[in-house]
């Protein structure tokens, strides 16, 4: 019966309180030298890392030494919806490892929120505050894995007072609380947000398969889906800003033709690539060319994606864009392009030297018509016969550089006569400037602020197509 009891501990009141107590985690970990300083690398669950970690700025933490930049809402919930479209792939992971059969629900939603080719999380960086420099005051073990005594990992306690403070990776872990909140929210009440939703369904109502697919989805966050942690050890509020510069401002950006081209999860990059490059055979290029001696005739990848940023969402960039609302105008948008194909010169080598319908800002100002009568919510209620006559007679329109309706403003009054009625189609020339690029050596070069030019060029093709005239109701 003695050998069963337990062996009291011995020693200072002090050495018996910082022993440790029942209120400690354990967690393995792997010990690493980052230039020198030690660290823990970790993995966690992803809800329990949201439980252990806090942010040191000064939304989230009051009383703590600030070493964090203001938090992005807007970023964060970007963010919130990757994090969700990946916890339903690992439910469905999870699944398949436990041997349990499929959930159609799973399958369904992850389709509705957009197929991808992988998904993952990078490592966030944290610091443990007051447990000494290189962590030196933390209780610790070592774990052998062999019989020759090697060892495999460390286990380490970690208290209550213990907090990981997040260096990099703040948006991460707020958009962690957003998801876990959305589906904490589904799953209580058996419906989905009215605002703020994460998810994009017809319907308010969850069908009985959606709520097992999101019960199997927060099951995962708290088990399967782990994060990886790179924890260093006692570092100051001083030393955390700087880590946090180093970590945020040593790195080059991503060339955005390159990040475009890598990225297969935004609906709309996926239209480039299946339906102008695979179905119509366009040349899309990686590179801006900007002498146009070298123009084989294709538009970069850049400008293909703004371009189908006005036609599809009339927005200047692609991150809002969802399956679902890209899939009802798909084959709108395909008709939009084979018609833009069929301009002269259109596609051709030197194709910027020949008509002015190959620079992205003209391309602009035609998504925008398209996208006004034919995905618009406040299109005319002709909009349908308005939208086949504008695809229908585009390629008819006069595209070339000598085409004197592109410097309408240059021209001179008696100039201007040639064009009657123009006049009411466009802004008024009230001494707002109107250049909108400038003519020389038989070539119009359109100017580079895109988003006060390719509304007047729409307006001018408007006139030449006797399409309804924005500037009257």
């Amino acid at each position: 019966m003695n050998d069963m009891l337990p062996t009291p501990m011995t020693g200072s009141l002090d050495d018996l309180l910082t022993a440790g107590d029942g209120a400690e985690r354990a967690f393995r970990v792997f010990v690493g030298h980052n230039l020198g300083h030690r660290v823990f690398l970790l993995q966690v669950p992803m809800h329990e890392f949201f439980t252990i970690s806090e942010v040191a700025n000064e939304q989230a933490c009051s009383g703590a030494e600030i070493a964090q930049r203001k938090l992005d809402p807007v970023h964060a919930q970007k963010l919130a919806k990757y994090i969700l479209k990946g916890l339903v792939a690992s439910a469905i992971e999870h699944r398949a490892v436990q041997k349990k059969p499929e959930l159609p629900g799973l399958k369904a939603i992850l389709e509705t929120m957009g197929r991808q080719p992988y998904l993952s999380l990078q490592p966030i960086v944290t610091n443990v505050r007051g447990i000494g420099a290189n962590g030196r005051d933390i209780r610790a073990e070592r774990l052998v894995a062999t019989a020759d005594g090697t060892t495999s990992a460390f286990k380490i306690f970690l208290s209550q007072q213990h907090i990981l403070w997040v260096i990099d990776g703040q948006h991460r872990r707020e958009a962690m609380r957003m998801a876990f909140e959305f589906l904490e929210s589904v799953i209580r009440n058996g419906s989905y947000p009215k605002k703020g939703s994460l998810y994009d369904s017809a319907s308010l109502d969850i069908r009985p398969e959606e709520a097992s697919a999101w019960q199997a989805a927060f099951e995962s966050a708290r088990s399967f889906s782990t994060v990886s942690v790179e924890m260093h050890l006692g570092l100051s509020a001083e030393q955390e800003r700087q880590l946090f510069h180093d970590l945020n401002n040593l790195g080059k950006k991503v060339d955005r033709n390159l990040a475009l081209k890598f990225d297969n999860s935004n609906p709309i990059n996926l239209f480039i690539k299946d339906v102008l490059v695979d179905e119509l055979g366009m040349s899309i290029l990686e590179k801006d060319i900007k002498d146009w001696k070298d123009d084989d005739g294709g538009i970069s990848l850049k400008d293909a994606v703004a371009v189908n940023a006005i036609l599809f969402l009339n927005k200047t960039n692609i991150g809002g864009a969802t399956p679902t609302s890209v899939s009802e105008k798909l084959e709108r948008a395909k008709q939009f392009w084979v018609a833009v194909n069929a301009i002269p010169h259109f596609g051709e080598a030197g194709a910027k030297e020949k008509t002015v319908a190959a620079q992205p800002v003209m391309l602009k100002a035609l998504a925008k018509l398209a996208y006004d009568f034919g995905f618009s919510n406040r299109k005319p209620e002709n909009a349908d016969l308005i939208f086949s006559t504008l695809l229908d007679s585009v390629s008819e329109i006069d595209f070339s550089h000598e085409n004197p309706m592109w410097r309408f403003y240059q021209l001179t009054q008696k100039e201007k006569s040639a064009f009657e009625g123009l006049s009411d189609y466009l802004p008024a020339d009230d001494g707002a400037n109107r250049d909108i690029g400038s003519y020389q050596n038989d070539v119009m070069r359109f100017g580079a602020k895109h988003n006060d030019i390719h509304p007047i060029l729409g307006d001018m093709i408007r006139w030449s197509l006797k399409l309804p005239n924005r500037h009257k109701k």
